[in-house]
């Protein structure tokens, strides 16, 4: 890939509006970054918003720089480095930013998360189920987050582990786990999403849970509350068709009703570390093989005409609505209903929700 395709690539994920879905789309539809860009003030037009404010080249080359002096780089969706796993999901990032090692990535991957104020036995657990997992050969995927996700990077630290951060690269959150996250980055492997220097909002939480997901084959959860981010990782893992495995806990403890509940709701009772390798040994060995699927194969999409937009925009509301609903009801082709939220999404005008639906703003 060229310098100046690397470039636009990286101005097309961090252009306004364009999001993870959009940017495959864009791709997928005009073969590269240059394309996609050039294409973009018209798509923007059609969907209804005015001038589109496309991120400047200078600051993607501040990025490459930046991602360079702190010992990271890029890797786009289409590149071997990325994971296979990953790239399979709905809405996989585009671009990751990695410190480390990738062929961790290449081996069978399993998430471990929980809760951040855990019980010191369920952080035992965790440590101790992680070391197993590394002494088999098995990648551990946490967040980096404080509690069960310590635990699990601690446990792994002598095979192989994968923090993945809502921050920017050059951030540790939480700052006591600066020193760890470090380690993890030279000796490991670290993941982030976000450019460098960007603080870990809330917004950027679910992200990288996704990410946690889709990097692994299956997802455990020790100790989690019923609205917690581990759930949320769980959920994600359960949409891709991974494996989620829960720890039982004590149904006195608030901390254990997340994981009962996943446990009630079918996920696998996990007590052993063969609990989870004869899961995860279900999982067709294909799906880590994956073969890159590059962009240099224009994808035909059909045009939208006028008619399309106002009956595709009129069945829109607030409320989410699955893409597959809008099909059914507008009696459009799919090709042309993806068009038309494509270029409602880069007018500003629509947001994306999980498991493919949709939303006016």
């Amino acid at each position: 890939m060229t310098h100046a395709e690397r470039v636009a690539r990286l101005r097309l994920i961090r252009t306004p509006h364009v999001g993870p879905v959009s940017w495959h789309q864009l791709m997928q539809r005009f073969g590269s970054g240059e394309a996609a860009l050039a294409a973009l003030p018209d798509l923007v037009l059609r969907g209804g918003a005015g001038k589109v404010r496309l991120a400047p080249a200078e600051v993607a080359e501040r990025e490459i720089v930046r991602v360079a002096e702190l010992g990271a780089r890029h890797i786009f969706s289409d590149e071997e480095d990325y994971s296979p796993l990953l790239r399979e999901v709905e809405g996989a990032p585009p671009v990751v930013i990695v410190r480390g090692d990738t062929a961790m990535l290449r081996r069978s991957c399993v998430a471990i998360v929980g809760a951040r104020n855990a019980s010191a036995i369920a952080c035992r657990f965790a440590r101790q189920l992680a070391a197993d997992l590394a002494v088999r050969d098995v990648t551990v995927v946490s967040g980096l987050a404080r509690g069960v996700d310590t635990a699990a990077h601690v446990g792994a630290l002598g095979g192989a582990t994968v923090g993945v951060i809502a921050s920017g690269i050059d951030i540790a959150f939480p700052p006591e786990n600066a020193a760890l996250q470090e380690k993890i980055a030279a000796d490991q492997l670290l993941v982030a999403e976000q450019p460098p220097g960007a603080e870990p909002l809330a917004r950027h939480f679910p992200s990288r849970n996704r990410i946690i997901a889709g990097l692994s084959q299956g997802t455990v959860v020790i100790e989690a509350a019923p609205r917690s981010g581990s759930l949320i990782t769980a959920r994600r893992a359960g949409d891709y068709g991974r494996e989620v495995m829960a720890v039982p806990g004590s149904p006195l403890d608030p901390r254990a009703q997340g994981c009962n509940l996943l446990i009630r709701e079918g996920a696998t009772l996990v007590q052993t570390v063969d609990d989870v390798l004869e899961a995860i040994g279900s999982i067709d060995a294909r799906m880590v093989r994956e073969p890159v699927r590059r962009f240099d194969t224009v994808i035909p999409v059909a045009e939208a005409g006028e008619g399309d937009r106002q009956a595709i925009a009129g069945l829109l509301g607030p409320t989410p609505v699955a893409i597959d609903e809008l099909v059914r009801q507008s009696g459009r082709p799919p090709a042309a209903v993806q068009m038309v939220l494509l270029e409602l999404e880069l007018a500003g005008r629509v947001e994306r929700h999980a498991g493919a639906r949709i939303s006016l703003l």
